[in-house]
């Protein structure tokens, strides 16, 4: 038994070992090997969960094997309890939150089209100039240039007609069409 459990706990140390240190260069190695492996039921299994039990298993069933007197049966379902735990602990507090969380920064320059926005370096009448465009809850700053041939001054606040070849055509937006910054 004790062999079973020093297994489970060094496995799971070397595991959390190389994926902080390697995890990237890995990941970046095998970029799409093992998407075959990939079935729609395994995908709720996370590895961080299962590596999480197995080590807490191999710790937990080191402990009771040496400091108690219980029978090696009870020191395996006692150690597999434990690792039950800690995984379901680490997914309800870590996997599960976090999932939750991720939000991507992307956009797509296509999507700026309509939204309002501000000048930041004037856009003269036949040039470019910058534009910043609140996406989210951050701002991106593109180039710019007028649609109509117009100047537009610094602190404008505008309105993206189009996009073409990566540079947003604005326009000024007017105080009295009683548009919004609703974006």
């Amino acid at each position: 038994m004790e062999q079973l459990f020093w297994a489970c706990l060094a496995g799971g140390v070397m595991f959390a070992v190389v994926t902080v240190i390697f995890g990237d260069l890995i990941s970046n190695a095998v970029d799409g090997v093992l998407d075959f492996l990939s079935v729609d039921q395994l995908r709720k299994i996370r590895p961080m969960v299962v590596v999480s039990a197995i080590t807490a298993f191999g710790g937990a069933g080191l402990l009771l094997l040496h400091y108690t007197q219980l029978p090696a049966a009870l020191d395996v379902a006692l150690g597999a309890a434990a690792g039950i735990a800690v995984g379901a602990l680490v997914y309800v507090v870590y996997v599960r939150p976090m999932e939750n969380s991720e939000n991507s920064t992307g956009f797509s320059i296509r999507e700026l089209a309509g939204r309002i926005g501000e000048v930041l370096v004037p856009v003269p009448p036949k040039g470019y100039g910058e534009v910043m465009v609140k996406i989210g809850h951050s701002h991106t700053n593109q180039i710019a240039a007028s649609f109509d041939g117009d100047t537009l001054e610094a602190g404008a606040r505008v309105v993206i007609v189009e996009v073409r070849e990566d540079t947003l055509f604005v326009s000024r937006l007017d105080k009295d069409t009683g548009l919004r910054d609703s974006q």
